[in-house]
């Protein structure tokens, strides 16, 4: 217990000439913040997409009527050291797509043959004749082509679940246009023609697959795959013209809104008493829609059936040439399409590209975006977003896309209007009062977001940044 001098006090009292802080806090209130939380990030898809009304909840992506069948990525299992294919992948091959039968594919990935090659092996040689399908199961491969005055040029990088040589499966004879030099120690599955007419009575059928697909494939087309208009041109007198039609896909993909939502509960004595200076129930608010926000976020980068990761074409999907991201792989990516209104890549994704740059001595520039300086490459932002996942490995990926309806790129989707509405597409609704006296409040966020056309959106994948 301390006993205070009532003289010694009273001397103290008399030598102030003003108000003690001690004092003075005792008729104060503290200067504080509002509720601050570490999870807020930048948001910059959710920023810089433009996002369209999708009154009725479901938003349909026309498109013109395209015929190629797309290359897709085959899927492996592997017991130990022994990889297989899985006989249905064998669909993803352009020659087996919509192939009926599943014996004769279980057939096929029975006769597959696993081989592995070292760093700068040559897999395939330009010129050698063509007689063996190749599905990489791991690692990476160089394709190697002739440049216009005889030089060697790297064509493309192909990696895990790329093939090549599937025209071997008609049984035609052809060479090899490219020579196939591993990068990485790689793990190829390889099916030799030799093999193929093993199958006994059943070649028949796969021969008779093959000439339907190309009387399918005959069909004119423009090098995307879209029905040809026909078009004259450079005539002089009275030709006769062409007749043309712009043919629709018929069955066109249609986006529903997705949901994210919570329930937030107050307790009503706490929104009753404790809402001075702040309001209680508007703080609590404030940051279950922050959280909101960043799920969505999440879900439009991540989510298997909207995500931007899972809807990329694959044809608009690269590899780095070496692991970490080059300035030669930002260029490469970029290069796939028009108009890219910016990439968007995990913080450190960022780092190690920064670190590439300058070990050649190259200085990537900066810009100004919504009153943040940013990283640019070839004038693109290159804006952050640590929603994309970085693999046990340490690898992720990078996107590029054009945006907006008029340039046929990547829009966001929502429906403002909505009952209750808090934010655009987002809403609180109340729902009652329990026995508890706690007040509860149903929070959601609507939204979605499309890709128009393929090129819209391409995927830098297996980016290493680990490397120093």
């Amino acid at each position: 217990m301390t006993v205070t001098d009532p003289g010694r006090q009273a001397e103290e009292t008399e030598q102030r000439r003003s108000l003690s802080t001690a004092g003075a806090r005792n008729l104060a209130t503290t200067t504080k913040s509002v509720p601050q939380m570490q999870a807020i990030s930048p948001r910059w898809l959710l920023r810089k997409l433009p996002w369209v009304q999708t009154q009725a909840g479901t938003y349909r992506v026309n498109r013109r009527l395209t015929y190629a069948v797309g290359d897709g990525r085959v899927t492996f299992v592997s017991t130990g050291a022994d990889i297989r294919v899985i006989p249905q992948e064998l669909r993803e091959l352009r020659a087996l797509r919509d192939f009926p039968d599943d014996e004769v594919l279980v057939a096929l990935a029975d006769r597959f043959e696993q081989r592995e090659f070292a760093v700068g092996d040559v897999v395939v040689e330009r010129g050698r004749r063509a007689e063996e399908v190749y599905l990489i199961a791991h690692g990476k491969v160089d394709v190697i082509g002739e440049g216009e005055y005889g030089a060697q040029t790297v064509l493309d990088t192909l990696a895990d679940g790329a093939h090549f040589g599937a025209e071997v499966l008609t049984g035609q004879e052809t060479e090899w246009e490219f020579t196939a030099k591993a990068v990485t120690p790689v793990i190829a599955l390889v099916l030799p023609w030799s093999s193929v007419e093993r199958l006994d009575g059943r070649v028949e059928a796969l021969r008779a697959h093959f000439e339907q697909v190309a009387r399918g494939l005959a069909k004119p087309q423009n090098k995307h795959g879209e029905a040809a208009i026909e078009i004259a041109s450079g005539h002089e007198g009275e030709p006769d013209l062409p007749a043309t039609f712009v043919d629709y896909e018929l069955s066109p993909r249609e986006y529903e809104l997705h949901v994210a939502q919570t329930v937030l509960r107050v307790h009503s004595r706490v929104a009753d008493l404790y809402n001075k200076p702040m309001n209680q129930t508007e703080q609590q608010l404030r940051l279950t829609v922050e959280a909101l926000r960043e799920r969505q976020e999440h879900e439009m980068i991540n989510n298997r059936e909207i995500g931007l990761l899972h809807n990329a074409d694959l044809r608009q999907r690269i590899h780095t040439r070496s692991g970490p991201p080059t300035p030669d792989d930002l260029d490469n990516l970029l290069s796939r399409r028009r108009k890219t209104a910016f990439m968007l890549a995990h913080p450190k994704a960022i780092a190690a590209f920064g670190r590439e740059a300058s070990k050649r001595g190259l200085y990537p520039g900066t810009a100004n975006v919504d009153g943040t300086h940013v990283t640019t490459w070839r004038g693109v932002p290159l804006l952050p977003s640590d929603k994309i996942p970085i693999s046990a490995g340490g690898a992720t990926s990078i996107l590029a896309m054009r945006v907006g309806e008029q340039d046929n790129g990547v829009i966001g989707l929502h429906q403002t209007g909505i009952p209750d509405e808090y934010q655009p597409s987002l809403n609180v609704r109340f729902m009652g009062i329990d026995e508890k006296a706690i007040i509860s409040y149903l929070v959601s966020a609507y939204y979605s977001v499309a890709v128009l056309v393929p090129d819209a959106l391409g995927v830098l994948e297996n980016v290493e940044i680990g490397h120093h």
